[in-house]
């Protein structure tokens, strides 16, 4: 028989919240193994004690803009939206069924105004990394790193051109010493002595988001964008650093640095690192050197001039310190250059009735150039470490880590596209983003039960 259902929504019923919420729920995981208490003792400063409107409760916020992370909601409109129909959102926050939630202008508000700056979003990050270091879920031995693009909250069309200086590098101190010694050894006098500067270039700046980069890669989107620098442990996948940048800045650029504080700030006895391409140049492999930390990069594929004869054609003479041309001339050492670079340079009677000269150089000297760097030796040591078996293990995991970590990000919680305009705010959403993932995976690593007592 056929009837039709009477309305029940407002028949009286005795419940708990706690009742409400499935046992197995996310939140509930994260709310028995993830403590959110230093929350308020880290931004009490930023709060009048005894004075003003009754505030916020900050971890209520941060936990609250952790959902959104978690659960890939975007707006915060939407988010508030969501805790007020959403009764395992309401349990997390300790909201009861009959609590008004917060207006969404007050967490935004309370976002923009009270903390402007990244210390907050760092130090939270941080302590939830120290959480998974004492649950015994970081390792510490081997960390990848990789970098991705957010699109920033900019229309791509709608730019003014400015000459700006590319970023210092930080290792510009060690290589002019480095060039010294080597001109040096050479006989050469030094270097007349002058202040090293970063090149100015013409580039796109947003009308909208001027913080924001122009991105212009080989299959990569055109447009302007951030890059989530990220680092990655090898044991379980917890993120270890995520620093925003914007999207014309090298990746190479800010490693090092990033590398030193995770190792200051954890205590991590890095042994090894796993690194793409990108990251494949003779100032990182010095500085892996250094730290006596072994890299494991990506192979970088050189770029060819069409009709000419390849580099890897000039044989090095370590014993001669010279290079020997396909003919079997020796090109012997010039000068050591501003830039790091030594040149080895041809006799130009031999080269102009050599039959490879057409492919060889258009230099109408007949003289060729080959360069290589003063750290290249370094530089072909760590090359060399992704031909081993245990290199090519390092780097296979890179998939497994860094790769899986971002491709989570973009697909589960947000993280193709900066909700905000302004260095300082995408900044705080990639440290938070990350935050929210490893509270995620310390949640479901510490819940999951041993195979011995599935069986």
């Amino acid at each position: 028989m056929l009837k039709k259902p009477s309305a029940q929504q407002t028949e009286l019923e005795m419940v708990t919240l706690n009742s409400l919420v499935p046992a197995d729920h996310l939140l509930r995981k994260i709310d028995a193994v993830i403590d959110f208490s230093f929350i308020h003792d880290r931004v009490a400063g930023l709060y009048c004690a005894d004075n003003g409107r009754p505030a916020l409760d900050p971890v209520m916020m941060f936990k609250a803009l952790f959902i959104g992370y978690l659960f890939g909601v975007r707006s915060e409109r939407q988010l508030v939206r969501e805790i007020e129909v959403n009764v395992a959102y309401r349990w997390f926050l300790h909201l009861k069924l009959t609590d008004k939630v917060f207006d969404a202008s007050t967490l935004s508000q309370n976002r923009r105004r009270r903390y402007r700056d990244v210390s907050v979003a760092q130090d939270i990050f941080d302590t939830i990394v120290e959480q998974a270091i004492k649950h015994g879920l970081v390792d510490g031995t081997v960390l990848y790193t990789d970098s991705t693009h957010l699109k920033a909250n900019a229309n791509k069309n709608k730019w003014d051109k400015e000459v700006v200086a590319k970023s210092r590098a930080a290792y510009w101190d060690d290589l002019d010493l480095a060039i010294e010694e080597d001109r040096a050894a050479h006989g050469k006098k030094p270097l007349k002595a002058k202040e090293r500067q970063p090149v100015s270039k013409e580039t796109k700046i947003s009308r909208t988001d001027q913080d924001s980069g122009y991105m212009v890669r080989d299959g990569k989107p055109k447009g302007f964008f951030y890059l989530d620098h990220r680092t990655v442990d090898g044991k379980l996948g917890i993120i270890t650093d995520s620093y925003a940048t914007p999207a014309n800045l090298h990746d190479s650029i800010p490693y090092l640095a990033r590398l030193d504080r995770q190792r200051r700030r954890f205590d991590l006895g890095v042994v090894a690192v796993g690194l793409d391409a990108g990251y494949a140049t003779a100032a990182i492999a010095k500085g892996l050197e250094d730290r006596d930390i072994l890299g494991v990069t990506g192979y970088r594929r050189p770029s060819l001039r069409d009709g000419y004869l390849p580099k890897r054609k000039y044989l090095y003479d370590r014993e001669l310190d010279g290079y020997r041309c396909p003919e079997g001339q020796l090109l012997t050492y010039a000068t050591t250059d501003r830039n790091g670079y030594r040149h080895y340079r041809s006799d130009p009677e031999k080269c102009r009735t050599c039959p490879l000269l057409a492919s060889c150089t258009s230099n109408s000297k007949h003289q060729k150039t080959v360069t290589r760097h003063v750290w290249q030796d370094t530089r072909e040591k760590v090359d060399s470490h992704r031909l081993t078996p245990w290199g090519k293990l390092i780097y296979r995991r890179r998939k497994e880590t860094v790769e899986r970590s971002f491709a989570d990000a973009k697909q589960l919680h947000g993280h193709r596209y900066a909700r905000y305009r302004g260095l300082v705010n995408v900044k705080c959403q990639c440290l938070l983003a990350a935050a929210a993932q490893n509270i995620k995976k310390i949640a479901l690593a510490l819940s999951a039960k041993p195979r011995w007592q599935e069986a």
